[in-house]
């Protein structure tokens, strides 16, 4: 009777001894597996949840240089900007001051004998590249006088900035005339040239006028900057 539960209570603790390790194994197998593929799964998650926010889908190395690169897309966006500025800038500060023997003057006696008599004048780029007048030009009406005429005190102010004329582009000026009786001049050219942006005057041109009038007569004088718009275009 004893030896029989002897023998019973050893085959019933070697069973136990070996579902515990058999369950010990299968834990610890289970658990290796689970945590492993919990990382992955967090990994990707990690990955993919960084992706979308980037909005990129690269990996951890390229999305390094994506930050780096983020960095540099924005430079080169400035830098795009930057260009487009400097080629806007480029048809203006690029571009050579006009010179009197490429342009195209012309002048029209307007108003002739009439409140507002003047003589509008016309310039025209001539040439094949964008050039820019400012201030405005330097006239000698006649032979009367070796002085050109003073700027209007009336006029608009905004002489100091560069006008850029593309090929064919045009600018006007005015020359505003008053004739206060017995003791005037009277001429039908003149002389004009233009002003740089140091405020000497270049070589002046001779300019006819032309309109139904073309003579005109003057005591006082005085000279209109360049405008793109004309002057008393009533």
């Amino acid at each position: 009777m004893t030896t029989h539960q002897t023998r019973r209570t050893v085959r019933s603790a070697t069973l136990a001894a070996v579902t515990a390790a058999l369950a010990l194994g299968l834990t610890a197998c289970g658990g290796g597996d689970g945590s492993k593929a919990a990382g992955g799964d967090r990994t990707a998650d990690t990955a993919q949840s960084s992706s979308t926010s980037n909005g990129t889908g690269k990996s951890g190395t390229e999305q390094a240089d994506s930050g780096g690169g983020s960095k540099q897309g924005a430079g080169s966006a400035t830098v795009s900007g930057g260009t487009d500025q400097v080629a806007s800038k480029s048809t203006t500060t690029g571009a050579q001051q006009c010179r009197g023997d490429g342009m195209l003057l012309t002048a029209v006696h307007r108003f002739a004998g009439q409140q507002g008599d003047h003589l509008l004048v016309t310039a025209s780029n001539a040439g094949t590249k964008p050039c820019w007048v400012t201030s405005y030009p330097a006239v000698k009406l006649g032979d009367v006088d070796a002085a050109a005429l003073p700027h209007s005190k009336k006029d608009n102010p905004g002489g100091g900035k560069h006008i850029t004329l593309q090929p064919g582009g045009k600018v006007y000026s005015a020359v505003n005339l008053f004739d206060y009786g017995a003791k005037h001049h009277t001429a039908n050219s003149f002389a004009l040239a233009l002003r740089g942006a140091d405020g000497h005057d270049g070589p002046f041109y001779s300019v006819d006028i032309t309109g139904q009038k073309p003579q005109f007569s003057w005591n006082e004088a005085d000279v209109l900057n360049w405008s793109t718009k004309k002057p008393y275009d009533f």
